[in-house]
């Protein structure tokens, strides 16, 4: 018997205002929900831009935009390892793992003269925002991180999780059968990164909507989990 998936709303949350070192983004996003009349609800997956929690835990650092030494040595600081470089633009790895442009460096949706960097430990990140709604705001939530990035072989950027808590990173569906009862041997949905792509899709990067609720996601998919889970091993990655 087929099972019709649920319908899943992706709903924008406005008036957050402006986010500052120090700002507890749980109290701002449930407060932003209860006044649009969206109040958070437990199994929602609650999806925050990188760059206001960049700001609430103070990674934002002076840079002058126009001094192109200054901001490739703060990428490199940024940076692990370079892999690739074109012009200004770096590829690196970064302390988290993530391979990405200029290692996170953003210029964008900050004050002129700084530049945003990417959060210490980002799934950390999430579960201080999980673990405040529950002891706060009595809601049992998931939460993303998210962050935009470029693909390997494909134009245009997408938004991708970089901290995740509460809900599984990768839905592995390897051992179960598909539509026509075949078993799936390598798929694993990168369940983390569809929510992130999706809520963009009603933040916008110039609509100054930095957080997203998505509703109706399968209760199933719910659980403890890392961003880890997504990083392949440098032993499997044939673009390194």
């Amino acid at each position: 018997m087929t099972t019709t998936p649920a319908a899943i709303r992706v709903l924008p949350l406005g008036g957050i205002g402006e986010v500052r070192a120090g700002d507890e983004i749980a109290d701002l996003v449930a407060d932003a929900a209860h006044r649009q009349g969206t109040a958070l609800a437990d199994h929602d997956c609650v999806v925050v831009t990188q760059k206001i929690v960049s700001k609430a835990e103070g990674r934002v650092v002076a840079l002058d935009a126009d001094d192109r030494d200054a901001r490739r040595r703060l990428v490199e600081a940024e940076s692990v390892r370079v892999l690739r470089r074109r012009g200004d633009l770096i590829i690196s790895e970064t302390r988290h793992g993530f391979i990405c442009a200029n290692a996170g460096v953003d210029l964008s949706n900050v004050e002129p003269g700084f530049a945003a960097l990417l959060p210490l430990d980002a799934d950390r990140s999430a579960r201080h925002m999980r673990d405040a709604l529950r002891a706060r705001h009595s809601v049992d939530v998931a939460v993303i991180v998210s962050d935009t990035f470029g693909r390997p072989w494909r134009t245009g950027l997408t938004d991708v999780a970089i901290g995740v808590c509460g809900i599984g990173a990768v839905l592995d569906l390897r051992g179960q059968p598909d539509a026509l009862g075949q078993e799936l041997h390598v798929t694993e949905i990168a369940l983390a990164d569809e929510i992130a792509s999706a809520a963009e899709l009603v933040m916008g990067k110039a609509a100054g909507v930095p957080v997203a609720i998505v509703r109706g996601l399968d209760q199933s998919w719910f659980r403890e989990s890392s961003v880890r889970e997504l990083l392949r091993p440098t032993n499997e990655d044939l673009f390194r």
